[in-house]
């Protein structure tokens, strides 16, 4: 009986680099903000929300999300945006993880 050929294919697979998404403190926008921001923005319960504002706010900085890079780029949109219509100064940088 003949045997068959077997032909192994090689798939390369793309894996995307990640980017953190940080929120900064600041003296202008409220915490309550911040923990809105958080929950619609980042998808996070309340507990989760205000675990991360505290964090935001007694280390000066907290990630909130890790992402690839164009929706790390459209949540810091997202915040700016959010931040602006509602006058608050609130910062939201983005980094390579």
């Amino acid at each position: 009986m003949p045997k068959q050929s077997e032909t192994v294919e090689k798939t390369k697979f793309f894996i995307p680099k990640l980017y953190n998404v940080i929120l900064h403190n600041d003296d202008k926008t409220t915490m309550d903000f911040v923990v809105d921001i958080l929950i619609q923005i980042f998808n996070k319960s309340f507990d989760e929300a205000v675990e991360t504002m505290l964090k935001i706010h007694n280390s000066g900085q907290a990630i909130c999300g890790t992402y690839q890079k164009e929706i790390a780029i459209s949540k810091q949109k997202a915040v700016l945006n959010s931040a602006k219509v509602a006058n608050f100064p609130l910062q939201c940088t983005i980094e390579k993880e």
